[in-house]
């Protein structure tokens, strides 16, 4: 059975190489924006990775397992999308500099012949060293920040930023592979 990526994420793709050599990428055009946010960030990731997952199933003809995934950062219960640009990546670093955040992953995988959905999330405090503005302006002229949730890539330069974890690395990046791998396997497919 083919196995099918809902992302157009290269760090997912490369993530989900290390537990499937052959997949396809089928890009999910799930809108986002329909999913409201009522408080709840495990739900909230389940449900916009399940759209993503259901989007792709809705355009594949052949069996395949899809698998959806969401990312999101959230810290005192707000959450920290992908900034619009400059500014907005300014503030979000300076809000989460010195602090401790919550980076929340929701996986969704769908066997599309069977109907089965099997939807999961994984939640890691990352803390943060207290942040100069110069550190931060450095950060934001590198690029690093645009399309990554909360402003930064912890796999790439933000991840000096890092003072600590507690959780999954994997989900901090994008996709918590021992999460994933146990869904697989609870969907039959052999890894």
């Amino acid at each position: 059975m083919k196995i099918i990526l809902a992302s157009a994420s290269s760090r997912r793709q490369e993530l989900l190489n290390r537990l499937i050599e052959d997949f396809k990428i089928i890009v999910s055009d799930f809108d986002e924006n329909s999913v409201e946010f009522k408080g709840d960030c495990g739900s909230y990731v389940m449900e916009l990775a399940e759209g993503k997952a259901l989007d792709v199933c809705n355009k594949v003809k052949e069996e395949a397992i899809v698998i959806g995934c969401d990312t999101i950062v959230s810290y005192k219960d707000t959450i920290l999308g992908k900034p619009q640009d400059e500014k907005e990546a300014f503030n979000m670093l300076k809000l989460l500099s010195g602090n401790i955040h919550q980076v929340y992953s929701g996986i969704a995988v769908v066997n599309n012949s069977s109907g089965k959905i099997i939807r999961e999330f994984v939640c890691t405090d990352v803390k943060f060293d207290k942040l100069s503005d110069m550190q931060i302006e450095k950060y934001i002229e590198k690029g690093e920040y645009a399309d990554k949730a909360g402003a930064y890539g912890i796999q790439g330069y933000g991840g000096i930023f890092v003072e600590e974890i507690h959780g999954c690395y994997y989900n901090v990046v994008g996709l918590p592979l021992n999460k994933l791998s146990k869904m697989l396997k609870e969907m039959g497919v052999n890894l």
